[in-house]
């Protein structure tokens, strides 16, 4: 008796080519509605699924698999004789493949006109019955419901006469993840028509183990949505270079984040997810230059991302430092070969095409889950948002501009200290924002710069202090949210000191 595949799919991707072969090694094939039509215009020989029930489809094609002659041929186990003797005395033959993936519900709902009862419409039920159905009879029928996998079941099927138990087990897991994604999507649907509360249904594919996490005694895996998106390291080629580590990713990550909002040649240099060194040039190679130059000692042991092609001006420069990470859109030849010497060295390609689609971000707590939109808003600081007598000029406007662009990447209480283009001082993390000040104004002084310097705060400055030890250390500008209610406090002290002082009205912490 010639085995049977019972066919019926909404994605026709490589659907003829597949069924054409199973049809030329002997298989009779069972189809329904537009499926069964697809086949036969192409020249594919079809039973049609009410000559295997007896029973016509019915209800605008509601019910037309679910029937015992459907569902007994799938789930009868072969080694078991009663199920066999059952299956001849009620005359159902046995189907030892099942195609099947499901009605296009996720793209029935992203349509902006979608209607409640399109949506209910596109709720496959019989689909989810065949696919469940013969994964759990695995042993004895081969479920498939992914195109990429046709090639393989029919390669198998021609050298063995049937596929591998192995593949058919790889196959039913594969098949329980495509029913129960196609659930979530229904349930998180159906829950907010309903008015229910939300839950959170999250699909993440494990891209690799990790030796460990932020430290040797914790254990740490890294996953990987299913959807590709600009600026991820999950989605990253690593050209060369060690395994990337749990604080690899972190810092990769903050590093990314940094270079999404530059559009200008732009580089920076980061340590603990924080950036040390960063710059904006008229070319890559005067970006990285000047990113280098802004902290020297920092860098060493840390990340660096440049948002244009990597050359071999800029990789001969990196040649002589200690880097953990570096991240590019693209690499030239003779930059891949310069740095295939530091054979350590993790070299990273990332897509950097830019995207306005929002972005969700997750955070772990204990017995929870934060999420939130990964802050891409960037804001182009302007005359209009100066709230001070003294007013900047061009070249101070630009500094205020860079430096409220790289301050949003600091670890709250922040404070960026900037002069032609370029990081010269950097506050992080301290519990005042004073003590961060302090930090970043001393680091340009130890770097030579003491005039023309413009502060950025990542929060409000609420008190005059901060603005008297910038006036003392050659700050002329700072930007800030604004927000406070002693907002006048500071406006008034930098008016007295001749600073100018801008508001952005809009605040980017970093905890």
């Amino acid at each position: 008796m010639a085995r049977r595949a019972l066919v019926s799919v909404s994605d026709k991707r490589g659907l003829v080519e597949f069924v054409s072969g199973l049809e030329k090694l002997g298989w009779e094939i069972i189809a329904t509605g537009g499926t069964k039509k697809l086949l036969d215009s192409n020249g594919v020989k079809t039973i049609g699924i009410s000559e295997v029930t007896g029973f016509p489809e019915i209800c605008d094609g509601r019910v037309k698999t679910l029937h015992p002659k459907v569902h007994g041929g799938i789930l009868a186990r072969r080694d078991i004789p009663e199920h066999m003797a059952t299956l001849k005395e009620n005359e159902i033959e046995t189907i030892d493949l099942v195609c099947v993936n499901l009605y296009p519900f996720k793209q029935t709902i992203a349509k902006p006109d979608v209607t409640f009862e399109d949506a209910i419409e596109n709720i496959d039920i019989g689909g989810p019955s065949m696919v469940r159905s013969a994964a759990k009879n695995w042993k004895d029928v081969t479920i498939v419901c992914d195109p990429s996998d046709y090639e393989k079941v029919l390669n198998e099927i021609a050298q063995n006469g049937n596929t591998l138990q192995q593949t058919r087990l790889e196959l039913s897991a594969k098949a329980y993840t495509h029913t129960a994604e196609y659930d979530m999507m229904i349930a998180t649907y159906m829950r907010a028509q309903a008015g229910l509360n939300e839950k959170l249904f999250l699909e993440f594919d494990l891209k690799q183990g990790l030796r460990y996490g932020e430290n040797p005694h914790q254990d740490a895996k890294f996953y990987a949505q299913a959807e590709k998106v600009p600026f991820s390291l999950a989605f990253a080629e690593q050209i060369q270079g060690k395994e990337l580590s749990y604080n690899n990713i972190q810092d990769a990550n903050a590093a990314l984040s940094v270079a999404r909002d530059f559009s200008e040649p732009f580089c920076c240099a980061l340590k603990h997810m924080n950036p040390c060194g960063a710059a904006v040039g008229a070319t890559i190679e005067e970006a990285w230059q000047r990113a280098y130059e802004a902290d020297k000692v920092s860098i060493y042991g840390g990340i660096v991302v440049v948002n244009r092609e990597l050359t071999a001006e800029v990789a001969l420069g990196m040649k002589p430092i200690f880097l953990e990470i570096v991240i590019a859109p693209s690499f030239t030849p003779e930059a891949l070969e310069i740095l295939s010497a530091k054979k350590n060295l993790r070299v990273l390609k990332v897509d950097m095409t830019r995207s306005e689609a929002a972005v969700p971000q997750y955070v772990g707590v204990c017995g929870g889950m934060l999420v939130q939109r990964l802050d891409t808003d960037v804001e182009n600081v302007n005359l209009d948002m100066c709230v001070t007598k003294t007013k900047p000029g061009a070249e101070l406007l630009s500094d205020l501009d860079f430096g409220w662009k790289i301050v949003k990447h600091v670890k709250s209480n922040a404070i960026a200290v900037v002069r032609d283009g370029h990081t010269i001082g950097v506050g992080a993390g301290q519990t005042n924002r004073v003590g961060s000040a302090q930090i970043a104004l001393e680091q340009a002084k130890a770097a030579g710069f003491t005039e023309g310097l413009v502060l950025a705060s990542d929060g409000f400055l609420p008190f005059a202090d901060t603005v008297e030890l910038a006036s003392k250390y050659g700050v002329t500008a700072i930007v800030q949210p604004g927000g406070s209610i002693r907002d006048e406090e500071s406006i008034v002290k930098a008016d007295e000191l001749g600073i100018s002082m801008i508001f952005t009205g809009v605040r980017h912490f970093k905890h």
